[in-house]
């Protein structure tokens, strides 16, 4: 009887055990995402990308691996600003999310931010980078090139870090 156990045995298909290791166990994946983002029953933004990865093990994250982009809404909900990205992973744990690789981010008004990497803290709905980052601003329609700002997401209030030589900034006059 106990000869029988030895003389059956199991056999795989030799494609199965070659893709084996291509499957990432707790990962799950989603095509042609549309993600509608609120707080306190009010929508505050729509996610849109082509593909998304959660990934379940270790640390919980979502990463967008071939671009997203995503219109922030205001109180009436009309676009105020929209972002995009070529890459982008949210950290459910902080809710936050590093952007890169060629992120743009601009409001109705027309200012226009351009950087390698950002971040966007989803709780005080502002951006944030120590990264170089170029911005233009609407009213002067000049540029300013900065190393790290931090901002409101609308782009409304933006704090420049290291200002580089080659910007242009009007200063209002302090005496009016």
């Amino acid at each position: 009887m106990i000869g029988c156990f030895f003389v059956v045995s199991c056999e795989n298909k030799m494609e199965v055990l070659q893709n084996f290791d291509s499957t990432t166990l707790g990962v799950e994946e989603g095509l042609n995402i549309e993600s509608y983002i609120s707080q306190s029953g009010r929508m505050k933004a729509k996610l849109t990308a082509p593909i998304m990865l959660r990934y379940l093990l270790d640390t919980p994250k979502i990463a967008f691996t071939k671009s997203l982009h995503v219109d922030f809404y205001d109180d009436t909900l009309a676009i105020e600003t929209q972002l995009f990205a070529k890459f982008g992973e949210y950290y459910e744990s902080k809710n936050e999310v590093l952007l890169k690789d060629s992120v743009i981010v601009f409001n109705r008004t027309g200012d226009t931010l351009w950087t390698s990497e950002l971040y966007w803290d989803q709780n005080k709905q502002e951006f944030f980078t120590d990264k170089p980052v170029k911005v233009k601003r609407e009213y002067n329609n000049k540029y300013i090139h900065s190393i790290g700002i931090r901002s409101d997401q609308n782009l409304h209030d933006i704090t420049f870090y290291k200002i580089q030589p080659d910007s242009y900034i009007m200063v209002t006059d302090s005496i009016l």
